[in-house]
Order: C-alpha cells, then sequence, then structure tokens
C-alpha cells in the first residue's frame, strides 16, 4: 500500500480538497491509517454538497416519493414512472450552475450531456430537454455574453444530438447577477421492462469502460465548482469546468441503448461528478460488492496522469458498465461497431472494499460503502431572515401613485410585454431543434410541450402523450420561500392542465445559497417544506432531483429558485390544448377568481422597479379543482384554447393568446373583491394564483359552466374573441399586431444591443 502522505501533511490536503476537520478525522477512523492521496480525493469528492447531499438530505425527507405511477424513485440516475401500456419515461433536472459562470457555452453544452446520460443510463431513449436559465439583469454586457453563451452550449449540444429541446424557461434578475442558473432535464422513453438499474453484481464480472478518453479537464467539478462560493478567485477555476463532445455521446447513447436491448449488461452507470469515484462506488455499493479499478488500464489522453486524476476525472462521455466475462466479446464488437472503446479497467469482487491499483501497487483501499454512504449528515442552524417582515408589511396599493387611465395602463402592457421576464422566448428556442424524432405535438411558446409517446422514426407510435412544463418564480421564493415554492409547483401542474395532461410526478433542482448560512438554511427547508405539502395534497411524487448550495458571489446569495420540472400524462395526446385563441366569435371564461395581490409582481418591478409585499396565496384544494375543471372540459373536446394566469396577471395572458392566435379580443370584466370593485391595475395585473383563460365555442359555454360549477370554481364569462385589438373594459385597447411586434421582438433587442464587446471584456464584466 503507497503510503504517499504523512499524518502532518494529510490534514492540510484534506482541508485544501474541502474536507472539514472532523471529516477527515472520520476518514481517518474508518480506514484506521493515514489517507492516502487518492483515497483523499475520493472521500472529499464522494463527501462533497454536491455529491453527498450532508447539508440537505435531512430536509429532503420531506418529500412523497411514491406513488401508483412510480416505477422508479430517487436514488438512481433518474426518476421512471408508467405512462400506460407497458410505456416509461424516465425524466431528472440537474445544474450546472457553477461551470457555466466560468465558461457559459461548455458548462451550459456539458450539463445537457450529464443530463442525458443519466437518461439513458435507466435504459431509456432521450426523447426530449427543457432548460430553466437565470441571469442577471441584460442591460450589462457580462449577462449577455453568459446568456448567449448558455443559449449557444445548449442548442450546439442538443441539436448534434438529435435530442429537440421543446421547453424551458429563463428569469433575469439582479439577484443573479454573480451566479448564473443553468438547469437541464431531460426526457427519454422505455418500456417498463427495460428500466436498467446501476447495481453491480456478481463477484467476478469485469468492469468495463465505454466511450471517450479520460483527462485532466472538469477534475474537482463537484468540490472546486458546485460545494463552494464564487469570489475574486471565480476565474481561477476555469480548468474545472469539462468539455463536451456531442458526436460521441451520440454514439454512447447509440450503443448503450443496443448493449441494453441485448441483455448484455449487469449494470449501467454514467460518470458524472467525481468520474470514476462515484459511478464505481455508488454501483458497489447499491449491490453489496466490492471493486478493483487498475487506473493503468484507463485509457487517457494525457501524459503522466496520476491515479487521483484518474479517479475524479470529469471528462465527459464516459459510462462504466458491469459485464459478466462471456458477455465481454460481444460487447466490445458492439462498441467497436459505434466508434468506441471498450475496456476492462477492473472486476466486482465479494469483499465489500474499493481498491485502486496502479499496476501491482495500491494506491486506495476503502470500504466501498463509506464513499457512498457515510458522509456526514447536517443539521443546520436555520433562521427566519429578518427582511421578511419589512417585505411583508409592504403595501402595493398604497406605497404608489398607480395608472388608472386608459393610456398609461395601456402602456403599461406594452412595458410588461416587453419585460424580458416575459416577453416571447423565440430567440432562444428557434436556436433548438425541437422537432427532430417526430415527437412533438406542440411547439416551445405554449404552457407546456406536449410529446407524442412512442418511436415515429421507428414506427413505433401510440395515440399516448406526456406534457412537461419547468416552473419557478424565484422573486415568489424570497418574498416567501414556503409559498414560493408551491406556486413553483402549482404553476407548473397548471400550465401541463390547460396542455392537457394529467400531473403524474415531479423533478426538482433546487438552488440556493450556502446552506452553512442560518438565514439561507431556513428558506431552503420552508421551500421544501412548501413544495412537500404541495406535492402530497395533489398527489404528484418527487421522483428525482438535485441540490445546488453555494450560489452565492461574494457572499450575496441568488434569488432562492427551486424549480419544478413537471411531467403530465395524456390518454388521447389529440386531446390537446394550446394558448392561442382560435376564430372570431369565441366566448372567453376566466376560471378563477381575481384578488388585488400585487406582491412580488412583475407589474411591481416594471414600473416602480420594487420587489416587496407578500406574494399571492396558493389555496390547495381550489388549484386541484381547477386542473380537474380544464382536464374535463379538455377530454370532452370543449376548449379551444387554454392558458394559465402567471406573470404580469390577466391582461398579459389575453394579450399573449391574441398573440398566438393572431386575433383581437374584446373583454369586459366584472370583477371585484369582498364586494367592491377592484383597482384597474389590481384587475389587469394582478397575478392572483389558481385562474386559467379559456375559449370555448358558444354552442359549449354552458357546458364548461357545469363543469366549473360542479368541482366548486368561480367563472366568469368576460368577452369574445375577435377584431384586430384587444379591448379591455376601456382599460386597454391595443392593435394586435403592435402587441405581437413588441413581445416577439423585445428579448433580442436586449441581447444584440448597438454596442458590441470583446469576449475578454465580457468575461471582465
Amino acid at each position: 500500500m503507497r503510503a504517499d502522505l504523512s499524518p502532518e501533511l494529510a490534514p492540510r490536503l484534506a482541508e485544501e480538497l474541502g474536507l472539514k476537520p472532523a471529516e477527515y478525522e472520520h476518514v481517518v477512523e474508518i480506514l484506521d491509517r493515514t489517507p492516502t492521496v487518492t483515497e483523499l480525493y475520493m472521500y472529499s469528492l464522494m463527501w462533497s454538497e454536491h455529491c453527498s447531499y450532508k447539508h440537505s438530505r435531512k430536509a429532503l425527507r420531506m418529500f412523497p416519493t411514491e406513488g401508483p405511477a412510480v416505477l422508479q424513485g430517487p436514488g438512481e440516475n433518474a426518476g421512471v414512472i408508467g405512462v400506460g401500456d407497458g410505456w416509461a419515461v424516465a425524466f431528472k433536472m440537474e445544474s450546472h450552475n457553477h461551470p457555466s459562470a466560468i465558461e457559459p457555452y461548455q458548462g451550459a453544452a456539458t450539463g445537457v450531456g450529464g443530463i442525458i446520460r443519466d437518461i439513458f443510463t435507466m435504459g431509456a431513449r432521450p426523447i426530449a430537454i427543457l432548460d430553466s436559465l437565470r441571469f442577471g439583469t441584460l442591460d450589462k454586457p457580462r449577462q449577455r455574453y453568459l446568456f448567449e453563451g448558455a443559449v449557444a452550449g445548449i442548442g450546439g449540444y442538443g441539436n448534434c444530438l438529435g435530442v429537440p429541446t421543446v421547453g424551458g424557461e429563463v428569469y433575469f434578475e439582479e439577484a443573479y447577477e454573480g451566479n448564473c442558473l443553468i438547469n437541464a432535464m431531460a426526457i427519454g422513453l422505455m418500456r417498463e421492462e427495460d428500466l436498467m438499474r446501476a447495481v453491480a453484481a456478481g463477484p467476478g464480472n469485469l468492469l468495463v469502460l465505454i466511450g471517450s478518453t479520460t483527462g485532466r479537464d472538469g477534475i474537482g467539478g463537484a468540490s472546486v465548482l458546485a460545494s463552494q462560493e464564487f469570489d475574486e478567485k471565480a476565474e481561477e477555476k476555469r480548468p474545472s469546468v469539462q468539455v463536451g463532445d456531442p458526436f460521441t455521446e451520440k454514439l454512447l447513447i447509440e450503443a448503450c441503448l443496443e448493449l441494453l436491448s441485448r441483455d448484455l449488461l449487469v449494470a449501467l452507470g454514467d460518470l458524472g461528478a467525481a468520474g470514476l469515484t462515484s459511478s464505481a462506488s455508488e454501483m458497489a455499493s447499491r449491490g453489496g460488492v466490492g471493486l478493483e479499478i487498475d487506473v493503468t488500464l484507463v485509457p487517457q489522453r494525457e501524459d503522466a496522469m496520476k491515479p487521483f486524476e484518474i479517479m475524479v476525472s470529469e471528462s465527459q462521455e464516459r459510462m462504466l458498465a458491469v459485464v459478466t466475462p462471456e458477455s465481454l466479446g460481444e460487447v466490445q464488437d458492439i462498441c467497436e461497431r459505434w466508434g468506441l472503446p471498450a475496456t476492462v479497467i477492473g472486476q466486482v469482487t465479494d469483499t465489500g472494499r474499493f481498491v485502486i491499483r496502479e499496476g501491482d501497487e495500491v494506491v486506495g483501499d476503502m470500504p466501498a460503502a463509506t464513499l457512498a454512504h457515510d458522509a456526514p449528515i447536517y443539521d443546520p442552524a436555520a433562521e427566519r431572515p429578518a427582511y421578511l417582515d419589512e417585505l411583508h408589511a409592504f403595501d402595493p396599493l398604497a406605497e404608489f401613485d398607480h395608472p388608472d387611465e386608459p393610456e398609461m395602463l395601456t402602456s403599461t402592457l406594452f412595458d410588461l410585454l416587453a419585460s424580458p421576464n416575459i416577453c416571447s422566448r423565440r430567440w432562444i428556442w428557434e436556436q433548438y431543434d425541437h422537432q427532430v424524432m417526430q415527437g412533438t405535438v406542440v411547439l416551445p411558446g405554449s404552457d407546456a410541450a406536449v410529446l407524442r409517446i412512442g418511436l415515429p422514426g421507428r414506427g413505433e407510435v401510440t395515440e399516448r402523450g406526456i406534457a412537461v412544463s419547468s416552473d419557478c418564480n424565484g422573486r415568489y421564493v424570497y418574498l416567501d420561500p414556503y409559498v414560493g415554492a408551491q406556486i413553483a409547483v402549482a404553476e407548473a401542474a397548471r400550465n401541463v392542465a390547460c396542455s392537457g395532461g394529467r400531473p403524474a410526478a415531479i423533478t426538482d433542482c433546487l438552488n440556493f445559497g450556502s446552506p452553512e448560512k442560518p438565514e439561507v438554511f431556513w428558506t431552503f427547508r420552508e421551500a421544501i417544506r412548501g413544495m412537500a405539502d404541495a406535492c402530497r395534497a395533489w398527489e404528484t411524487p418527487v421522483i428525482s432531483g438535485n441540490v445546488s448550495f453555494y450560489n452565492e458571489s461574494f457572499g450575496q446569495p441568488i434569488y432562492p429558485t427551486p424549480t419544478v420540472g413537471l411531467v403530465g400524462i395524456l390518454e388521447d395526446v389529440a386531446h390537446h390544448t394550446t394558448l392561442a385563441f382560435k376564430e372570431a366569435g369565441d366566448v372567453i371564461v376566466l376560471l378563477g377568481e381575481t384578488e388585488a395581490e400585487l406582491g412580488g409582481s412583475e407589474y411591481l418591478k416594471v414600473a416602480f422597479d420594487t420587489v416587496a409585499g407578500a406574494p399571492p396565496r396558493v389555496d390547495l384544494e381550489h388549484e386541484a379543482a381547477l386542473r380537474e375543471v380544464l382536464l374535463a372540459a379538455i377530454g370532452e373536446g370543449l376548449l379551444r384554447s387554454a392558458h394559465d394566469c402567471s406573470e404580469g396577471g390577466l391582461a398579459v395572458a389575453l394579450a399573449e393568446s391574441c398573440i398566438a392566435g393572431g386575433v383581437g379580443a374584446d373583454v369586459h370584466l366584472d370583477l371585484d373583491e369582498n364586494g367592491d370593485m377592484l383597482p384597474p391595475v389590481a384587475a389587469l395585473f394582478s397575478e392572483t394564483q389558481g385562474r386559467a383563460v379559456v375559449s370555448v365555442v358558444e354552442d359549449d359555454v354552458n357546458r364548461v359552466i357545469e363543469i366549473a360549477l360542479s368541482h366548486g370554481v368561480p367563472y366568469a364569462v368576460v368577452g369574445e374573441v375577435g377584431g384586430e385589438s384587444l379591448r379591455i373594459d376601456g382599460l386597454v385597447d391595443a392593435e394586435v399586431a403592435a402587441l405581437e411586434g413588441i413581445y416577439e421582438d423585445a428579448l433580442a433587442t436586449y441581447v444584440h444591443p448597438e454596442e458590441t464587446f470583446a469576449s475578454e471584456e465580457l468575461r471582465e464584466g
């Protein structure tokens, strides 16, 4: 056994690698000796926040994780649900925030590559990508550089793979200026019987590394980038950003799916954060077995790599398979046909130990399960932030002189449609291939993406479908983490229901600041509690996800951002709905009631540059009833359109439906609160939850009303589709063409102002 560290040097290296003194002592206790360099690197990565969830694990236990559709919950590479007729979908969301803040193109691209590998590791063919993005405001050159680079990276990687990017979201807030968020979600399709789990088994079976060679790129990514906040040395961390090769990933997808279809693999795991260390140790611990790896057998693309570098490298496009000796030849033949090396680097043992060799010399020998499961679990201090009392005491209606004249209200609507947080995302999704694979039924730009279940390119077509949406308004969570997190789940569920899908399960990406700060951890815990209560009430279990802590820059945390990715099921994909008004004469119905809730609203931010007040409340029973009304009406073929009311309120929802349909509307509001007429800005721009704007042919209005009444959902017949303008109660009068012009062109205008900047200037801010 190589003893390459003295008892005096080992603690210092451990501290440099991010291990706390007590954690280092625990490693010494486990090994009963001074750890080697390789062992210290492996423990530091596996016990980092990114890999071990040591600060979040207790709070995550609040989530419901089981349900009738769940085939695989948390603990594997991705969650899986059954969607009917023997079909299943795997899905997961993860972050690549810190790498993207250093190098936006590669950070975002490898984020897509990593989440795609999580999907086909389960035996599923990737069929869709969604991206959830956060940046600082676009008036700053560096933010434009980060935004453009990340969008290009997502498109560049996904387009080369031939996997459609079908949806997502983006927000621009000052709070994300020092730490952008890049959350990628992927969805895969499989038959239920093809579900694969990363569980090593069978002493004597071989460990086979498939895919790219191993280099020094990405070393320390999980600990260096994802487990500490940014400071003035952030630029020095650039070498920790991985570099992706989507063409190799495409070959990996096809080779691995062929190997799985021929039942040639005992287990399959992705090499993501912590590389070989995480994949191998997790597979061993799940199977209760040991492993031996000889690092000299690992194909390397750089000279003189040390054992620890090989074990923790995060070089992309690599998979680790467990293969029986009898199957090895066929496995290697298939990989060779796909142009991929498949190299035996070790074997499964019955010792329960993870042994690392460099030829004949042992450089690491650890109980395998301790890497994956013996990380300390912390119970951080939690303290309610003092700022909440002041923010909640703020009354938006009383504090400002709000417009009430038609000209000013119409101008405000234009301002909202031009807001970077509301305007059309066409500039983004036109850079993505969103129709490849022929399964996309509803394109980006509507409430949720809708995909057909089946693989049309292979002649496997069904009538079933899924609807999927990703959502979170970090501003709401900042103002009230419990309620704001519930709104994230509620909006995702409304978006899916407006498209015809019955919400089935969620994945999440929980983006927060340092958990070691009591106010941040209290916010995190409250957000989890809010999400858990909503998911339990609505029977939408959390089947996968990711925690991303330390999203801070120079001590300033981001808005707490628990992003929700929700998948809903359509029994018949023909029964889907979009947000676009369809024909003149259709009747517009508002489902749900409007209240004067302007706290945290986009109106308040756009008109007064203010983020304050209590966010809109959430009524769990009403939200569930609204979804039942939407699904029943869509199922009966009654709705011509359906659109969730969210940022910007009712006026923006109406404008978006007009723009999407290329037709106007005449709307008459009779909205009141406790018998009193709402102020015009509240009637138009309040962000009250639990509302949807639907349009119906006149003959079907009474049936829609019957359905609403049967579920106890308030409704109001508010107008009619038609004309070339959007007219709202004498308060707003605007030509749809003018609304469309500002809505569709705004984002490109923000991204490409007249001035230009050199790339080095952008990196420097």
